[in-house]
């Protein structure tokens, strides 16, 4: 079939015409699609603060975002299928049967270009700027496709039911908290975002996901008075010790009866008449003993140490025997990182590097403190300490000088007490490869 090109007249012209404004509208669904997809909801929240309405409606339609996307994929494939079809008609009219590859190919260069690239790049460029100016249209459209879209969205669930895939309308596509340590895991991987600033954040979007039991200080290393020891034995305990909270107990250490303050006991010490000692009675003095479950997280832990004005809480197991100690100092540390003092010894840092560069770790130091401070990734799942890593995978309680491999680190036992490990050389396996003969 010829050509006829006495059919290029006003029709021609109108259908052109047609095809150029729904390649127009295709552009505008694409572009708000990914602004509205790509906005950060937390600067739509910042803009509609500041009383921008566009980005209050943003905001109000990218809450059901299965809805939105189902309508602007059903306007944006009803404009371009139209115009596609129109295009094949025109350039069959005007070329005959050659019209047909001539039109899909034509129309696949105006719709890559002109429809999906370019709209969506100015859309990724200015994605809130975006998401606010094309609001309200896409609200409007929102609202009348919304009975198509919901048997669409009743099709496709059976559909997937039928395959045996599940679906949640309810849930996320990505947690918040999940959301926000992603960002920073990418910030720090480009240099725009500190480690120390990166282990603040994450440390505080953990304290939910942590229990006391994690961080307490465990009971065998509590340093306690006795309340039937006298007096001058108390005060040297207390002047000795690097603590100003010290457990009192009785009988045996699991009886713990108090706490004393050690600015207390010195005013009454010194309130006693001529220094005598010999009937005081350091119960006097004493505060009442805080016990909290070891199941309790960090972030209720630490709201109600607020709550109570307190510092100090002894940490207790499902049947009430002592497990531990925490107090506020050490769930800020898993903030801010460790907070040091005059009274803290230096030699006692839990990791420091030995001349081939391996990492010397204290045994008791908790897998997430050196997952942080190494920034590797040894699970936690299992166990809270090296050691206790170690001891489970091992499962036996390992001597001095035995050396294991799993989770591509190499630890060697450097140091043990009783059944305790004490200490540990560690090296990713990558290095011990190199090193190890």
């Amino acid at each position: 079939m010829e050509p006829d090109l006495s059919l290029v007249d006003s029709a021609f012209w109108i259908t052109a015409g047609a095809i150029g404004l729904l390649l127009v509208c295709s552009a505008f669904f694409s572009g708000s699609e990914t602004a509205l997809t790509a906005a950060s909801r937390p600067k739509l929240k910042s803009r509609a603060d500041k009383g921008d309405k566009g980005a209050q409606r943003a905001l109000k339609i990218t809450e059901d975002n299965e809805r939105l996307i189902g309508s602007v994929l059903l306007g944006n494939n009803l404009v371009n299928i139209l115009a596609t079809s129109l295009a094949t008609a025109l350039f069959t009219r005007a070329f005959g049967e050659s019209g047909v590859a001539l039109a899909t190919l034509v129309m696949t260069l105006l719709v890559l270009i002109f429809a999906e690239v370019l709209p969506k790049t100015y859309a990724i460029t200015n994605s809130e700027a975006a998401a606010s100016l094309v609001s309200r249209p896409i609200s409007a459209i929102v609202t009348l496709l919304s009975p198509i879209v919901s048997a669409v969205r009743v099709l496709v669930r059976a559909v997937l039911r039928i395959v045996g895939i599940k679906t949640d309308p309810e849930s996320n596509i990505l947690a918040v908290r999940e959301e926000i340590a992603g960002a920073l895991q990418l910030g720090r991987s480009e240099g725009v975002v500190q480690k120390e600033d990166r282990d603040r954040i994450l440390g505080a979007l953990d304290l939910s996901e942590r229990s006391v039991d994690e961080i307490m200080l465990h009971r065998s290393e509590i340093q306690m008075i006795d309340a039937d020891a006298p007096a001058e034995q108390v005060l040297d305990e207390a002047l000795g010790s690097p603590h100003t909270r010290l457990p009192i107990y009785r009988g045996e250490k699991e009886n713990v009866v108090g706490v004393v303050h050690a600015k207390d006991l010195l005013r009454a010490i010194h309130a006693l008449e001529d220094g005598g000692t010999a009937d005081f009675n350091i119960m006097q003095v004493a505060k009442k003993p805080y016990f909290v479950p070891d199941s309790t997280t960090l972030d209720d832990q630490m709201r109600q140490f607020l709550r109570r004005r307190a510092h100090f809480a002894l940490v207790v197991d499902e049947y009430g025997a002592l497990k531990g100690l925490i107090t506020l100092e050490d769930i800020l540390e898993e903030i801010v990182g460790e907070i040091a003092d005059e009274f803290d010894i230096d030699s006692d840092h839990p990791i420091r590097r030995s001349e081939s560069g391996d990492a010397l770790v204290d045994g008791a130091m908790t897998i997430r403190d050196l997952n942080r401070a190494m920034e590797w990734s040894l699970p936690d799942e299992e166990a809270n300490t090296i050691a206790g890593l170690v001891i489970h995978e091992a499962q036996t309680i390992p001597t001095v000088g035995q050396v294991f491999v799993f989770h591509g680190f190499r630890f060697e036992v450097t140091g043990r007490e009783d059944n305790r490990v004490t200490r540990l050389k560690i090296r990713p396996l990558e290095r011990a490869a190199v090193i190890d003969p």
